[in-house]
């Protein structure tokens, strides 16, 4: 027997048993999406590799760390499967010119790629539910993005798992001012930072704020703040903001060390946090990123959108009983003897013209072996046939839940008496 081929660590199956849970969160979001009037955009999963080092930004951990990168062997391009998915979707929307004299509201999902150690709920090949705002200055499209995701988690019954925290990282310029003040401050504690806070000092210090490493949530906490440095314009937006997520009852909490892992963003900042899931609390974060079409050469356009991971949505929903049972057929079709597998498609498309979810049997097997087989799959109702009921046109109906009998009827009645033991 030859040797098994396994899956990519990290890069895991989904299996029956459990995409219908995949399928039903889906299904949930794209009717939560088109509720809000957002449209559905694909985009390839490989990009030229300059796309994401000119908007993630080249100091960016994903960049320098994460990426599967590689060369083109037939023409020597450098190619990245995308770490995510905002940068691919402006790509597209300025390759397309689809912001030309109008505003666009995108979604998209599919999976996403990061070498980095997996981990519960966080994988190298991962999945996610990009939502994109395109055009809108706000702040008010700030606030519908809160207030969407807000009743996505009451429609998903997570509502009562999930907090809001928000922040505003103001415009590039304001940015620089803190940038220099936070390197400043950060050098007289240098000996103190722990390897990726010296590693970021000069080139990320920003994320540096970000570390979950105990002995530097002192530095951190006294760390100069952005919102000390923000101009008229930027306060103005972080305020208005603010004052619409009161309006509309959202709660919130600031957190001013809040800040997103790619460069592009600017002014409000946002992530859905649990404490359900351990140290990978985030399950939902986006912000405002007005300069990134710009970057990736089409005109200048405000932004703003969110990302959700897939995988940690399923964790949390599964771990608050909040997903389906598997579905099952409404009707099991078992069949034996010669000429009776003709006779038993003809019967379970006549079940399916009538709405009604069936297995058929294919293959030899007793009826012992189909019977067992028809009531592992969950299904209400067997239908049977054998050489009597091909011969004289009728089917057998036998229940295979709940009250009812097993009656012998022409093959006229079958949809009636299947029906009537389903809906019993």
């Amino acid at each position: 027997m030859a040797e098994k081929i396994q899956a990519i660590r990290g890069m895991n199956d989904i299996l029956p048993d459990e995409s219908h849970q995949w399928e039903y969160l889906e299904h949930t979001v794209r009717t939560w999406l088109a509720d809000y009037g957002y449209r559905n955009i694909r985009m390839p999963i490989v990009e030229d590799t300059r796309l994401f080092v000119r908007s993630i930004g080249e100091a960016t951990d994903i960049v320098e760390k994460e990426m599967y990168t590689f060369t083109d062997s037939l023409n020597g391009d450098s190619l990245t499967l995308r770490p995510e998915g905002t940068a691919s979707c402006l790509r597209a929307v300025a390759e397309h010119n689809l912001l030309y004299n109008t505003t666009q509201r995108l979604w998209y999902t599919g999976p996403m790629f990061r070498h980095e150690r997996p981990q519960k709920g966080r994988y190298r090949q991962f999945h996610q539910i990009g939502v994109e705002a395109l055009g809108f200055n706000g702040p008010d499209v700030d606030a519908e993005l809160i207030l969407m995701t807000a009743d996505l988690w009451q429609r998903l019954g997570l509502a009562p798992y999930l907090s809001l925290q928000i922040n505003t990282l103001g415009s590039s310029a304001e940015r620089a001012e803190h940038r220099q003040a936070l390197i400043a401050y950060l050098e007289q504690h240098k000996d103190a930072l722990d390897e990726d806070g010296q590693r970021r000092l000069y080139t990320n210090p920003l994320r540096v704020l970000d570390s979950k490493t105990p002995s530097m949530q002192a530095i951190c906490d006294n760390a100069p703040r952005l919102i000390d440095f923000l101009g008229e314009a930027s306060r103005r937006h972080y305020d208005d903001w603010r004052a619409m997520l009161q309006a509309v009852g959202i709660a919130y909490v600031e957190n001013p060390r809040l800040v997103r892992g790619l460069d592009y963003y600017n002014l409000s900042v946002f992530e859905w946090v649990t404490t359900e899931l351990g140290a990978q609390g985030t399950v939902c974060g986006g912000g405002r990123y007005d300069g990134l079409i710009e970057q990736l050469g089409s005109k200048p356009a405000p932004a703003v959108g969110l990302a959700m991971g897939v995988e940690r949505l399923m964790l949390l929903l599964q771990d608050k009983g909040l997903l389906p049972a598997a579905p099952a057929p409404d009707v099991y079709l078992v069949n034996q003897g010669a000429g009776t597998g003709c006779y038993a498609l003809t019967l379970a498309q006549a079940l399916r013209a009538a709405g009604l979810k069936v297995i058929q049997h294919c293959g030899e097997a007793s009826f012992k072996s189909q019977f067992k087989k028809a009531d592992a799959s969950g299904a209400r109702v067997a239908v049977v046939v054998g050489d009597n009921e091909l011969a004289n046109g009728q089917v057998v109906v036998k229940p295979l839940r709940g009250d009812g009998e097993q009656v012998v009827v022409e093959r006229t009645a079958m949809l009636a008496a299947v029906t009537a033991l389903i809906n019993r």
